[in-house]
């Protein structure tokens, strides 16, 4: 009997350390949470280029996925095992091949989602710093996930400092960060993300009247009440800014796929499943620019198999414009999800004179 006691005794010693210890580290978590206000201003790069309601603009999305998801890699949430890249050379490989891709397709702007500017999982590369140096162009970063350690899966993601860049080399007046509803509560949001818009304002020459460019990504893995809420306050900076007369585009990774757009059906219900976005849920005056040509995104449950019929994807990347502006190219970019699992999408607007 004694020696019962004394297992018992020490087995509640271990589970008491235990919880101290998980205790201690939400405590640290919940400390050191990452909390941006509503709003705040963003450092603007240096640029002199002007833009005029006579020229025309390109402008890309691109989802680089921190360059840690290449057409070999799977990801724990898509239902693979995978966490991050098995070695630094891999990330760097991939960041030169979508160094390639941008290159090969100059934009005036480049929206881009998951930089990495510190992260464990891309070996701690300042991928901005990569990007401004690699198109010889400046950028404004916003954080949307930023968090000292991400406790799982096993092995954990650790560190992360992530977020979505705007490079232009076009005159801008300012640049915001606008925080985007939170779609989970403590102490989950301790490590999530925070997702948020970025909004760049150009001027135009001869007239007040601003181009107002809103980058985002918008919730992936919640239940859909999230990207609900963020569609709908994205559709209220929209409305607000055209009502102000000024030119509109917004564009990411909506992590949904768009009403009537059917080329690519879901077939895996067991992982991941995009939600649907109609054009019901834009305000007036406003209309999406997509492209089905190819896919815009793959389900990463295994890596790619080269083949949409036994690779899951979707088409969830793309723009919104308001219908002072003429879009007279929309275009997804064929890389084949060789160096992320995102394919980029340029357009080509103009604008239409007051």
């Amino acid at each position: 009997m004694p020696k019962f006691s004394k297992f018992f005794k020490g087995l509640g010693i271990v589970v008491l350390i235990i919880l101290i210890l998980l205790v201690c580290a939400v405590l640290w978590l919940t400390i050191r949470e990452y909390r941006p206000e509503k709003e705040e201003a963003l450092k603007v790069p240096k640029n002199t280029r002007t833009l005029s309601l006579d020229d025309s603009l390109r402008i890309m999305t691109y989802n680089i996925g921190y360059a840690g998801l290449d057409k070999s890699e799977d990801f724990f949430m898509d239902g693979g095992s995978e966490v991050q890249p098995d070695s630094k050379e891999q990330v760097e490989t991939n960041l030169t091949g979508i160094k390639k891709v941008l290159t090969e397709n100059p934009a005036d702007v480049y929206f881009l989602q998951e930089v990495d500017k510190d992260s464990k999982r891309s070996f701690h590369i300042d991928e901005t710093e990569y990007l401004k140096s690699s198109l010889n162009m400046e950028g404004i970063f916003a954080y949307n996930f930023k968090c000292d350690f991400v406790p799982y899966p096993l092995p954990p993601i650790e560190k992360v400092n992530s977020g979505i860049f705007t490079m232009t080399d076009l005159k801008v007046n300012s640049a915001a960060r606008l925080a985007l509803p939170e779609s989970f509560s403590w102490p989950v949001k301790t490590c999530n993300l925070k997702r948020c818009m970025q909004e760049t304002r150009i001027p135009l020459e001869g007239t007040d009247a601003e181009l107002v460019l809103i980058n985002f990504h918008l919730e992936a893995y919640d239940d859909g009440d999230g990207k609900i809420a963020q569609s709908k306050m994205l559709a209220e900076k929209l409305s607000k800014e055209y009502e102000a007369g000024n030119y509109v585009i917004a564009g990411g990774d909506f992590n949904q796929t768009f009403e009537g757009m059917d080329k690519y059906p879901i077939t895996n219900t067991e992982n991941w499943v995009p939600g649907i976005i109609g054009q019901d849920t834009l305000p007036e005056h406003f209309s999406f620019a997509v492209d089905d040509t190819y896919p815009t995104c793959r389900l990463l449950n295994a890596p790619y198999t080269g083949s949409y019929e036994t690779s899951q994807v979707y088409v969830i990347d793309g723009f919104i414009v308001s219908d002072n502006i003429t879009v007279s190219d929309i275009s997804v970019i064929n890389t084949d999800f060789e160096y992320t699992d995102h394919q980029p999408v340029q357009m080509e607007i103009s604008l239409k004179p007051e």
